[in-house]
């Protein structure tokens, strides 16, 4: 091969590889509204001390060595601590892969924003972005 075909399909591979970073980078921490009324979670099953909210719960599936499950931890314990009726679950995966697998997660951490009855209503895979989270939030309070 000749250096100029060489770099060609470097820069080929750079650009395939930066387009499907980008393209990572904007769905990840997305808010997904789920239009299905059939996934019910208790919350109780998952974590004994676990208290659903009144009004909503933010359910964080995490993992011991996930860098932005911290942060995401201390964003959705504080919107929990800050609004009625809204109770933040942590749940650690790490040692629990059929929960895992019974919800799909497939990146760390994971959230699910449920409604009063534990209906799933939002799901973000990633760090979630806050205004998004408040907004379902008081989307779901409004209706409730």
């Amino acid at each position: 091969m000749t250096p100029i075909a060489d770099f060609a399909i470097l820069l080929g591979l750079v650009a395939v590889a930066t387009g499907l970073g980008l393209a990572w980078r904007a769905t990840t921490g997305r808010l997904r509204t789920v239009t299905s009324d059939d996934t019910v979670i208790r919350v109780s099953e998952l974590s004994a001390d676990a208290v659903a909210g009144r009004g909503a719960t933010l359910l964080q599936f995490s993992t011991q060595v996930c860098a932005p499950c911290a942060t995401t931890h201390a964003l959705l314990d504080g919107l929990a601590r800050e609004l009625d009726d809204v109770h933040h679950v942590d749940v650690d995966v790490t040692s629990r892969p059929e929960v895992a697998s019974r919800f799909n997660l497939l990146q760390s951490p994971t959230t699910f924003i449920l409604d009063a009855a534990g209906v799933v209503r939002a799901r973000i895979g990633g760090a979630p972005r806050p205004a998004e989270v408040r907004a379902e939030l008081d989307r779901i309070l409004s209706a409730a």
